[in-house]
């Protein structure tokens, strides 16, 4: 598979759904181009809502819709449709309604939009509510299984997508499992737990950690809430030393979660990466670099933190 963005896997898991189960519903913020909602709506007209620039007004449509038996995917970039927090809090979280959060334009990854576009306290705060799961899938492989996924799950979901194009990591017979985390590469020296947009240059660094003699596990951690605590734990209790990776805050992300886990059963040596402060607008790869999310970032981190 080449590479492809998750939000461009998304569209097109959609418009395969969609002709088998008139109940899934699209809505959008003036942003269906970006959402790769578009076909969707050109091909079921009668399905498709433009909201205009009216993000609260969408959740609250979407959960409208869901109680009635519609299964409505609420889409908008990550950082608008996560701003309307306290619509999600009480229209979607609180009455538990049936509605599917699509957060696309995740992470720093998004490049020269900059800051003021960028998702990067989604995660953060999504996972204070009760009842919404969080998934952020790593390929296009992956993204198709989850949306196939969401429409079959009874409640409410966020799933966060990029707008960058996604390497392919997941194996060809990959079948993807709520609440269950993927495990790539076996090692014995440190478990790196990615998710979305570095998975790819989670699996390099490894590559590049191999020739130091340090041995690498790496996990696919697609569903950040609820956690893989089974796996967590065996690969803790392997390895010894646990590094998170997110194109997210460091702050209440994956991160934040895996410590939390851990602290509660198996306190283990850990290192969150992450991004520290605010997002800026530059080219992807160079953002991935300064944040230390590229593979010989990655590689680096894992090196100090183990003092090798």
């Amino acid at each position: 598979m080449p590479a492809k963005a998750s939000r461009a896997a998304f569209g097109e898991a959609l418009l395969d759904l969609g002709a088998r189960d008139d109940r899934i519903v699209t809505l959008d913020a003036d942003l269906s181009k970006s959402t790769m909602t578009l076909k969707f709506a050109k091909t079921y007209p009668g399905r498709a809502f433009n909201l205009g620039i009216a993000e609260s007004n969408m959740i609250g449509v979407g959960a409208g819709l869901a109680l009635t038996g519609r299964i409505p995917f609420t889409c908008s970039f990550a950082c608008f449709i996560v701003g309307r927090f306290e619509t999600i809090r009480i229209s979607v979280a609180y009455t538990n309604a049936n509605v599917k959060l699509v957060g696309t334009h995740a992470g720093i990854a998004i490049g020269e939009d900059g800051y003021s576009q960028m998702g990067l306290e989604d995660v953060a705060c999504i996972r204070a509510l009760p009842n919404i799961g969080i998934i952020q899938p790593a390929d296009e492989l992956e993204t198709k299984q989850v949306i196939a996924f969401a429409v079959e799950h009874q409640g409410p979901l966020y799933l966060r997508l990029t707008r960058q194009n996604l390497e392919p990591v997941c194996p060809p017979d990959y079948r993807f499992q709520y609440g269950r985390w993927l495990l790539l590469r076996r090692g014995h020296d440190v478990t790196l737990i990615g998710s979305g947009g570095p998975m790819f240059n989670c699996l390099e660094a490894a590559k590049l950690l191999e020739v130091d003699g340090i041995s690498a596990e790496v996990i696919n951690a697609a569903c950040i809430k609820p956690l893989d605590e089974e796996l967590l734990l065996q690969s803790a209790g392997r390895t010894g030393h646990i590094v998170t990776v997110e194109d997210h805050s460091v702050a209440g992300g994956l991160g934040g979660a895996v410590a939390e886990a851990l602290g509660d059963v198996l306190p283990t040596p850990l290192k969150r990466l992450g991004v520290q402060g605010f997002g800026e607008s530059g080219d992807a790869k160079a953002l991935y670099a300064k944040h230390g999310l590229d593979p010989a970032g990655i590689a680096a981190s894992v090196r100090k933190f183990l003092n090798r």
